[in-house]
């Protein structure tokens, strides 16, 4: 009886021990596509830059144009006056989001 004991207390110890190194595990792939996938675009790959808009700081993809905002930056540029900034900004791209050359 003893022996039937023993081995659900050794085969309840490997679960834990395989669940923590599961979590382990996850946890380390998860920060590895992060580190892997820092600093370029999520759309096409590429190399981001980092830019500056009336004085907001923000991300840009020469590749595609896509644009990344902080998370307070978007709202610093709503309470700025939005007709200027905002047809200065879509005016000098094109409807690909490439900077058109002035």
């Amino acid at each position: 009886m003893a022996n039937a004991w023993d081995e659900r207390k050794k085969a309840l110890e490997e679960e834990y021990f395989h669940k923590k190194e599961r979590e382990a595990l996850d946890k380390l792939k998860e920060g590895a596509v992060r580190d892997a996938c820092l600093g370029h675009c999520p759309k096409c790959g590429e190399a981001i830059v980092p830019i500056t808009f009336h004085d907001v700081p923000m991300d840009r993809c020469p590749g595609c144009g896509g644009v990344w905002l902080g998370p307070k930056d978007f709202k610093i540029l709503a309470a700025k006056d939005h007709r200027n900034w905002f047809e200065r900004w879509f005016n000098t791209h094109d409807n690909d989001g490439i900077q058109k050359e002035e």
